[in-house]
C-alpha cells in the first residue's frame, strides 16, 4: 500500500465510525477494560509515588475540575489525567495489548474521565472513544513492533498519547484533517523509555501520555496546527522510531478487526511476561509439598522478552520487585499466591523469600512464547517436579471472566479506597452504555467521608 496517506486514513475512520459499527463483543471488552482500568486506579490511588506527585500539583496546578479517583483532591483536568493515569499503572496491575505489550486502558481512559468531568459526555459516547483510542494506539505501535520495544522505548507512554488524543478528539467531534492535527501534535510530545521501569519515572510518562494526548486533541479543536502526515512521513513518528515500519499494520481490516478483541488482563501486578511463571510456581505449590528449605533450585525456561525485562536478581524496592522473575518465583513458592501483599517491601526481606531467590536460574528461549514458561523445581531429595504454562492466566487464549475482573476490582477497591462504593462503581460501569453523564464514575470513585 502507498504508506504516505496512513495518517489520513487513521484519521478518517476515527471521525468517521459510529459506535453502531462496534461490534457487540467489543462493546463488552471495552467494558471489563474500563471496571479493570478503574480498580487498578483505586488500588494505586494512594501509592507513595501519587502522593509526591499530588504534593508538588497543589501548589501548581489550575483550578480544581477532576477528580483524582479514590481521594478527595481535585484538579485542572490535564493534571487529573496524569494523576489517574499514573494511579492505574503503578501497580503494574493494568491490561495488555500481548502483540505491543502497550497497556492500552490507562493513558485512554484516564484522558477520557477527566474531560468528561469538563464537558457532559454520555456513556455511550465515552465507551466509543474508549474503542477508537485503544485501536489508534495498538495499529500504531503494531506498525513499530517489536523493535521499537526492544530498542528501550517504553510504547505504552510513546502510543499511549496516540490513543488519548484519538479518544478525545471524537468526543470533540474533530473533522477528519483536526484529527491529523491531533495526531500530529500528539506525535511531538511522544516519550518514554524502558529504563524507567522500577522507578516512578516509568508510570509519570504514562501520565503524561494521557495528559498530552487529552491536550493535543484540545488544541486541535482551536485550530492549532500539526503535521498532516506524522506517522508515515520521511521525519514522521514511525520512521523515526521503528525500524522497518509496517504501515499496513494500521490501516489493514481497519474497523474489522479490533485491539481490544485481544486485549489481556493481569491477575497478578507486576510484568506480564513473568505471569506464566507464577501460575507454574503456584500450581507447584499446591500440587506438591514444596517447604522452602526442600528447594535445591528453580529453573525458568522463558521468552526473550522477560528476561530482557524482568531478570532482577535482587529488588531493593516493590517497583523493583513488580518486576523480577526472580522474586515472582520465589513468592509464589513460598506463598501459593502473587498478589499485592507478594510484592511489598515486607515480603521482599521475607527472609525464605530472599533465599529462593538466589536458587533461581534463568534461561531464554525464543521458541517460548510470551504468555509460556516451563517451570522445574529442583529438590534436596532429588525429585524434579515441573509444569509447562502454555497460556498464562488472563492472556487471551485463557482470559480472566467477568467475575474474576469483579473480583479484581473489589480486591484493589478495598486496598487503595476503603470505604469506595465497590458494588455502586461496578453497576455504573455495567450500565455506562445507557448512561447520560458518564462523569458519575468519577464521583463515585471518592470513598464516602473523603472530603
Amino acid at each position: 500500500m502507498d504508506a504516505h496517506n496512513v495518517t489520513a486514513r487513521l484519521a478518517e475512520f476515527l471521525a468517521d465510525s459510529r459506535w453502531e459499527d462496534v461490534p457487540s463483543p467489543v462493546r463488552h471488552e471495552a467494558v471489563r477494560s474500563l471496571l479493570d482500568w478503574l480498580g487498578c486506579a483505586l488500588g494505586g490511588c494512594r501509592d507513595d509515588a501519587v502522593d509526591r506527585v499530588l504534593a508538588l500539583l497543589a501548589e501548581v496546578s489550575g483550578p480544581p475540575a477532576a477528580t483524582v479517583i479514590g481521594r478527595g483532591e481535585r484538579l485542572d483536568i490535564l493534571n487529573a489525567a496524569l494523576v489517574n493515569a499514573i494511579s492505574s499503572n503503578i501497580l503494574d496491575f493494568d491490561d495488555t495489548h500481548l502483540r505491543t505489550v502497550i497497556h492500552p486502558t490507562s493513558p485512554v481512559a484516564s484522558a477520557l474521565l477527566a474531560f468528561a468531568e469538563h464537558r457532559r459526555t454520555t456513556g455511550e459516547r465515552f465507551l466509543h472513544a474508549l474503542v477508537l483510542g485503544v485501536e489508534a494506539e495498538c495499529r500504531i505501535g503494531n506498525a513499530i513492533s517489536p523493535g521499537h520495544y526492544d530498542r528501550g522505548w517504553h510504547i505504552t507512554s510513546t502510543c499511549g498519547v496516540f490513543g488519548a488524543a484519538a479518544a478525545i478528539g471524537k468526543l470533540l467531534g474533530l473533522s477528519p484533517r483536526e484529527m491529523r492535527w491531533a495526531l500530529g501534535v500528539a506525535a511531538t510530545q511522544s516519550a518514554g523509555l524502558v529504563e524507567a521501569l522500577g522507578s516512578m519515572a516509568k508510570s509519570l510518562s504514562v501520565g503524561a501520555a494521557a495528559r498530552n494526548g487529552l491536550l493535543a486533541a484540545l488544541l486541535a479543536a482551536k485550530g492549532f496546527t500539526g503535521p498532516e502526515r506524522v506517522i508515515e512521513g520521511v521525519r514522521g513518528f514511525a520512521n523515526v522510531v521503528g525500524e522497518r515500519p509496517d504501515f499496513d499494520a494500521i490501516t489493514t481490516r481497519l474497523g474489522a478487526e479490533w485491539a481490544l478483541a485481544v486485549n489481556a488482563h493481569k491477575p497478578y501486578p507486576c510484568g506480564i511476561v513473568m505471569h506464566p511463571v507464577l501460575d507454574g510456581c503456584i500450581d507447584l505449590h499446591r500440587g506438591h509439598s514444596l517447604p522452602p528449605e526442600r528447594i535445591r533450585r528453580i529453573a525458568l525456561t522463558v521468552n526473550p522478552l522477560a528476561v530482557a525485562r524482568t531478570s532482577r536478581p535482587d529488588p531493593r524496592t516493590r517497583l523493583d520487585a513488580r518486576l523480577s522473575l526472580q522474586h515472582g518465583a520465589a513468592v509464589a513458592l513460598v506463598h501459593g499466591a502473587a498478589g499485592i501483599a507478594q510484592f511489598t517491601e515486607a515480603s521482599i526481606q521475607d527472609p525464605a523469600v530472599a533465599v529462593l531467590r538466589g536458587k533461581v536460574d534463568v534461561r531464554e528461549d525464543p521458541a517460548v512464547g510470551r504468555v509460556e514458561a516451563i517451570v522445574a523445581v529442583h529438590t534436596t531429595d532429588g525429585r524434579i517436579l515441573s509444569t509447562h504454562v502454555r497460556h498464562a492466566r488472563g492472556s487471551v487464549e485463557c482470559p480472566m471472566t467477568d467475575v474474576e475482573i469483579e473480583a479484581k476490582f473489589r480486591e484493589l477497591a478495598a486496598a487503595g479506597a476503603p470505604g469506595c462504593r465497590a458494588d455502586r462503581i461496578i453497576a455504573l460501569v455495567r450500565s455506562l452504555e445507557a448512561a447520560d453523564d458518564a462523569a458519575a464514575l468519577a464521583r463515585a470513585s471518592v470513598p464516602t467521608g473523603v472530603a
